[in-house]
């Protein structure tokens, strides 16, 4: 049986205060049985978030790092340093990183390794724009990002991942993929895991990552293939997030 986790992107937004906000609801709310929670919140936050959440279940993530473990890259940050920090999570290959910041396949497959030597869980975003889902070619998109990244691992690096499938068409947009389609992606992300290996299939967490709030939560993740979710901009509100992990439940 798969743990539901739900994964919180606080993006470029948060504050000190709203770190605090977010431990106090999570000591005063039990949360069901076999679900995880995370907060992926910038990396100034870290340090805050780890002794908030210190008496919590919540873990800390990053949203990014550097593919190197040191160096002259005035900016960036290592999986080492987010480890140090109390990190246990990190996303890779993000939409808004693959877009915005222009990291191609081999750049998210460089983070994800990196993250691995580091100890932390890389959670693989993938998905596809709205241009390519007109075009028919979700499934060529998708797993084209997964298989990049999964055919360079070895399979005990394989189990450490989570996938995170998130339609950019539904990245902020308020528009949702219906449950079905988020269920027929994520259906064929784990055909394509059994063809590395079926216990890795059946163990694997696939999160859906589209505008994923209290309102569509219980819907999205009732659907069979889906462990969980990748939450926008409903992790920064305390009572829509603290919704969300109760339909994890």
């Amino acid at each position: 049986m798969r743990t539901a986790l739900i994964a919180g992107n606080w993006k470029m937004n948060g504050s000190l205060a709203l770190v605090e906000r977010f431990a106090q609801a999570f000591v005063e709310t039990r949360l069901p049985a076999g679900v995880e929670v995370a907060l992926m919140v910038p990396s100034p936050y870290l340090d805050a978030a780890r002794g908030a959440f210190g008496g919590t279940p919540v873990a800390t993530g990053a949203q990014t790092l550097h593919p190197e473990s040191n160096g002259a890259f005035t900016g960036e940050v290592s999986g080492a340093m987010l480890a140090e920090l109390g990190a246990r999570y990190v996303l890779v290959g993000h939409s808004e990183r693959r877009s915005l910041f222009h990291e191609d396949d081999a750049a998210v497959l460089a983070r994800v390794k990196a993250a691995l030597v580091a100890d932390l869980t890389p959670v693989l975003c993938v998905g596809e724009s709205l241009e390519e889902r007109e075009a028919d070619r979700t499934e060529a998109v998708v797993l084209g990002q997964v298989t990049a990244v999964l055919d360079a691992l070895e399979p005990a690096e394989r189990e450490r991942l989570v996938i995170a499938y998130e339609p950019v068409w539904a990245i902020g947009t308020g528009k949702t993929a219906t449950p079905e389609q988020a269920q027929a992606v994520h259906a064929v992300i784990r055909s394509r895991l059994r063809e590395y290996d079926a216990t890795l299939a059946e163990g694997m967490r696939l999160l859906y990552g589209g505008s994923m709030k209290a309102a569509n939560a219980a819907e999205l993740l009732v659907q069979p293939d889906i462990d969980g979710g990748l939450v926008g901009g409903a992790s920064l509100k305390v009572d829509d997030f603290l919704a969300i992990c109760q339909s994890a439940g």
